[in-house]
Order: structure tokens, then C-alpha cells, then sequence
């Protein structure tokens, strides 16, 4: 969003939370009215797209779409030659349709995307999470650790620079010392001194941490990536995005569709192509919206192994411009309400969770 500086009633999307029940669930969802502001100038929006929704990064300025391309690939069944042609072919298809952002989070990844864009980083920024060297290592919690980890990465991926650093720490990111959080942000600043990296963020499930971190070291954190699903709520009182909106931090909401457990076949094989796959793509895309109408969300960024998956991202988006000027609908809500009622209900164990990231 081109103002970061809204009030109250409009930054939760005018929504209260409902004691309980699906009707009343369904009016704290249903009430999103995201804030109508200017458009960003076309020049400043790379990659642009007229069919695309594009949103500020926070304090970074960046302008990206309202849907990205997030690293994780885990339902795709190809390697070698097949693996590449897939991550090349998604990545056009999500630069034909003005998709401008992946984030890649762990050293497999930033391999296989920095391959994918070789040729074409005007079209795309990146993200960085050189995983196998940072926080989650007991070996990478220093300051001058994670610039040697960071600075490998880069080298052998043959970058210059990275658009964003977004170091990796452990979802319970409070189970870091104080000292270690401390060495990281110094290597973060350390790094946009450098010009390494454009801008820096981590990413984390420990929202009182999350929250913690943002406010104590405003200078180091301009993006975070943190779950928020479609079935996520801001809480009236000491939300996280209270210090999202007050310190100006764009937001990757990762876990989008609950790890895929809103989907009926999707869970069966991972792989497109099955009788459901008409209304996998419509929750999808309705999840999508849900998501969008919360302001303080930049980019929810689904992990997507298909040119099919990326165009239904863009229908989403299209769809939401197209219809969802006053929210979503009270029985599209109450549907995607039960979709996930049923979902989270079978949740697998590591992911129970998710459930944790209800009310944000």
C-alpha cells in the first residue's frame, strides 16, 4: 500500500473478533475493506503488469505483487534437466503475468531461482535465506558468521547483491538469546552497509518475539516472513501488526493454504491434474482474497510447482480487483469458514501448529 499510515478501523479491515461460531467468524472476516490509495506510478513497479495488484514493502519502498512466488517446491516430482525446465518455465509465467518477488529460504533454493532468473533480475527481486548458515546452526550465530555464510552464498550463486537478506531463525525464534538476536541485526546492518544487501528482515513463527524484535531493532528489520493462512484474524488488542504498522515492515505471509490442507487433491499426490482440481483452484484463489484483505499483508507467497498454479495466483488477485470492493461476501466466507474448519481438524502432527495462527 502506497500509505503505510492508516487508522485503527482500517488497518484490521474494520473486523472485530467473534466470540465464536461460523456466523459470527464469518462477520469478523467478512467486514475487510482494504483502503483505497493512489496507485503507484508504473515506473516505480518493476516488472509491471495492468492485471496485477502491486503493494509498498514497508519502509523499503519497494513496490511488489500482491502475490509472490515463495521457494518451496515440495509436492514437485521431477530432478536434474526436468527440475530446472519446471523452476525456469514457472518463473516466466510468473513474470508474464507481473508476479515480481520469490523468496528463496534455503541454499537449495536460492541455487535452483538464481538459475531460473539468470539473465532476467530486471524482472524479478530476490530474497535470501542461505539456511545451512544461519540462525538454526549453533555454528552461524555471529555477526561476522553470518556475513561469511551470506557472502559464500552469494559467490557461488554468482550475485552481487541480494534485494532482500531475510536470515532464517528458528520458528521459536525466542529460544535465540538476547546476544544472538543482537549479532544477527548487527550482521544485517553490517550488510546494507556493505551493499550487500538492499534491504534486510528474518523470518519467524514466534509472534510475541516477532513483535519484540521489530520494535527493539527498527533500523535492521524492514520485512519479515511469518504464517498467516485464510483462516487468520488480527486481534483487537497487542497484535503483531500494531508494530508492523507503527515501525513500517513489509510483511511475506508464508502457509498460505494451511500447507495445502484446505486442498481435496492436492493432499493425495501433490501433483495437478485430478477431478478436484476446479475447486482446489477456487479455494486457492479465495484464500488468496481472504489474505489480501488484510493492508498489512504485502504478499502472501504460496510455493506454486505449475504454469496452472501461477495463472489461478493471478485470477485471484484479478478476481479480488474485480470484487471485492466492499469484502468478501458472507456466503463465500461461511464456505472458506467450513473449508478450513474441516482442514485444520486433520491437520498432520507437525503441523498442528498452524492453529497457533488464528488470531495474529
Amino acid at each position: 500500500m502506497s500509505d503505510s499510515r492508516m487508522d485503527r478501523r482500517e488497518f484490521v479491515c474494520d473486523a472485530t473478533v467473534a466470540a465464536a461460531g461460523i456466523a459470527a467468524g464469518a462477520a469478523n472476516l467478512g467486514a475487510a475493506k482494504p483502503k483505497e490509495t493512489a496507485a503507484p506510478a508504473r515506473s516505480s513497479i518493476l516488472n509491471f503488469n495492468e492485471n496485477m495488484e502491486y503493494r509498498r514493502l514497508g519502509k523499503t519502498g519497494l513496490i511488489v505483487s500482491a502475490v509472490c512466488l515463495g521457494g518451496h517446491w515440495k509436492r514437485l516430482k521431477a530432478s536434474g534437466a526436468e527440475f530446472d525446465k519446471n523452476r525456469r518455465d514457472v518463473v516466466s509465467r510468473c513474470i508474464d503475468v507481473g508476479i515480481n518477488y520469490i523468496d528463496a529460504c534455503s541454499d537449495s533454493e536460492v541455487r535452483a531461482y538464481t538459475k531460473a532468473i539468470k539473465g532476467r533480475r530486471d524482472k524479478m527481486y530476490l530474497g535470501f535465506s542461505w539456511i545451512s548458515g544461519e540462525m538454526r546452526s549453533k555454528d552461524f550465530r555471529t555477526e561476522a558468521t553470518l556475513l561469511g555464510s551470506l557472502e559464500r552464498g552469494m559467490k557461488e550463486c554468482g550475485l552481487d547483491y541480494v534485494d532482500l537478506w531475510r536470515i532464517t531463525m528458528h520458528e521459536k525464534s525466542s529460544d535465540h538469546t538476547n546476544g544472538e538476536v543482537e549479532e544477527m541485526m548487527k550482521a544485517l546492518e553490517k550488510a546494507k552497509q556493505q551493499g550487500k544487501a538492499r534491504f534486510t528482515g528474518f523470518s519467524s513463527h514466534d509472534r510475541p518475539h516477532i513483535k519484540w524484535m521489530i520494535e527493539t531493532f527498527p533500523k535492521s528489520v524492514d520485512a519479515i516472513c511469518t504464517p498467516y493462512t485464510a483462516k487468520s484474524k488480527v486481534l483487537s488488542q497487542e497484535s503483531l501488526f500494531d508494530a508492523v504498522k507503527t515501525c513500517d515492515v513489509g510483511v511475506f505471509g508464508i502457509k498460505p493454504f494451511s500447507s495445502n490442507s484446505i486442498f481435496k487433491s492436492l493432499k493425495a499426490d501433490g501433483q495437478p491434474g485430478n477431478l478436484d482440481d476446479e475447486e482446489d483452484n477456487k479455494i486457492a484463489r479465495m484464500a488468496i482474497r481472504y489474505i489480501l484483505c488484510n493492508p498489512a499483508i504485502t504478499a502472501p507467497i504460496p510455493g506454486l510447482i505449475s504454469l496452472e498454479q501461477v495463472d489461478n495466483m493471478a485470477k485471484a488477485v484479478k478476481e479480488r480487483r474485480e470484487l471485492d470492493k466492499d469484502g468478501l461476501g458472507k456466503a463465500e466466507l461461511e464456505w472458506l469458514e467450513k473449508i478450513h474448519a474441516e482442514a485444520w481438524a486433520n491437520l498432520p502432527a507437525d503441523y498442528h501448529w498452524l492453529r497457533d495462527w488464528e488470531y495474529v
